[in-house]
């Protein structure tokens, strides 16, 4: 074979992402030195799996399709439904290869700043670094980077996000679990975060808030901690009411060939939920492989990591707040979208599996941090949030923000937000140069953080420096 066809077979396989990705498990479990049984079995595991994840998005997309057709019929605006899944599903046919470089390479940076700074986060959610990965992609591809421009510094803000994100929620974490030893790490970091700080801020020192653990539900509402269930039932309600508004005739002369609307309307809800149940499959097959490859490399790299997990390890700490963070956000996010229909803007419908999620991971955090009351205001703000960032992070996002879906959680809206309108105002230079603003500020921080440690040390070991011997007098 000559050289440009062994550049042809390369460049068609990083063409790949499941290919891609399925090559860094190989390289984590080579360097742990697992047996050959083990290598080649995690894999084929690791590309099978992310083969099932891009099926399952195409399922949720299709599913959108005649979603955002009833929408604008019913109500001649452009309705957008934010969910990572889907989003990341159009996202890969262009920028599939990028994004799975980008998320390696990311998790790299995130150890080395874990490992070189104060902050010893150690991102572990892959499922939504990958979908920040893609997020980032597109945004620096929009910009007019190359593409392996849009690896590097790709690669860098994904570091800085996965290692930034757990260290605002921290503070509350804290005071949920009582310890200091494990991290949020998802990608509605900014949205829990400021959940949490609205709850402080609404607290009363006077009369607190009681705990939300002191309700009682019935437990004929026990379904709703469960995210398919909730997925299924919330789309459903969605899809139907959607279809009473734009029409039977319409649908069933225009979308459904001839089946009853509403039939059409509730299968087409269920198949969303489908999609998403595969991509959460295939999800939970490819980060069984690669996750703990990584974490065990990562433990021995970053002296007194602390692991950043997703946010159902907050549900345990208030189940009640759980249930109360979601409806709250969900709220949040009607009222978001009353808003922009009386302002004549694009709608952004309320993403069922965002304010499941990251509601009742801000429920969890408000309580916390100002019981009953934070729970619901917190959580409120948090519907708010992802409700208005995806809106307004539509139009940085290309051709892709042209489509029925869009990513769903705060961070991407503030990531996104801030390199998409640094690529506007000043190009591919401003974005590089908000690059290196953000890594001299973690590392300042860094600094700032490690003198203050050493001042505490200092105070509480003075006293017994200043302390004379029991035999100095003797």
């Amino acid at each position: 074979m000559t050289v440009n066809g062994v550049l042809s077979v390369l460049l068609d396989i990083f063409r790949q992402p499941s290919i891609i990705v399925a090559l860094i498990s190989l390289i984590g479990l080579s360097i742990q030195r697992k047996s050959g049984s083990d290598i080649f079995k995690g894999t084929v595991r690791t590309l099978v799996g992310f083969l099932v994840l891009a099926a399952g998005a195409g399922v949720v997309s299709n599913s959108l399709s005649p979603f955002g057709d009833m929408f604008q019929h019913a109500f001649h605006v452009q309705g957008v439904v934010p969910n990572n899944e889907a989003i990341v599903g159009q996202v890969l046919l262009e920028y599939g290869s990028a994004a799975a470089l980008i998320f390696f390479f990311g998790m790299i940076v995130n150890v080395f700043l874990a490992a070189t700074t104060q902050f010893k986060f150690i991102y572990l959610s892959g499922h939504v670094a990958f979908y920040m990965a893609a997020m980032i992609a597109v945004i620096f591809g929009v910009a007019g980077f190359s593409t392996w421009q849009v690896v590097l510094w790709g690669s860098i803000a994904q570091g800085l996000v996965m290692t930034m994100s757990p260290a605002i929620v921290q503070p509350f974490m804290k005071k949920v679990t009582g310890t200091d030893d494990v991290a949020l790490g998802h990608t509605g970091g900014a949205g829990i975060a400021l959940s949490g700080l609205v709850a402080t801020l609404t607290q009363s020192k006077s009369k607190p808030s009681k705990s939300t653990e002191d309700i009682r539900f019935p437990s004929g509402l026990g379904f709703l901690r469960d995210t398919t269930v909730i997925v299924a039932l919330s789309m459903g309600v969605i899809y139907v009411v959607v279809a009473l508004f734009a029409g039977g005739s319409y649908i069933e002369s225009q979308l459904s060939d001839g089946q009853n609307f509403i039939i059409f309307a509730v299968m087409q809800a269920a198949t969303f939920s489908a999609g998403v149940f595969i991509i959460l499959a295939g999800v939970r097959v490819v980060l069984a492989e690669i996750v703990p490859a990584f974490k065990g490399i990562s433990e021995r790299l970053v002296k007194n990591a602390k692991p950043a997990l997703d946010v159902p390890i907050t549900f345990t700490f208030a189940p009640n707040a759980v249930l109360i963070g979601f409806l709250s956000s969900f709220t949040g996010g009607i009222v978001g979208m009353v808003i922009m229909a009386v302002s004549g803007t694009a709608i952004i419908i309320p993403g069922v599996v965002a304010h499941f999620m990251t509601g009742a991971a801000s429920g969890v955090i408000g309580n916390g941090a100002g019981g009953r009351r934070g729970a619901v205001l917190g959580a409120f703000t948090n519907g708010l949030a992802i409700t208005f960032l995806p809106l307004l992070l539509l139009p940085v996002l290309g051709d892709v923000g042209l489509s029925n879906s869009t990513f769903s959680d705060a961070d991407y809206g503030v990531v996104g937000l801030i390199f998409g309108h640094l690529a506007g105002a000043g190009g591919q230079i401003a974005v590089v140069v908000g690059l290196v603003v953000s890594v001299i500020l973690v590392y300042g921080s860094s600094l700032v953080m490690r003198g203050r440690a050493k001042r505490r040390t200092d105070a509480v070991l003075a006293p017994e420096a200043d302390r004379e011997p029991e035999n100095a007098t003797r």
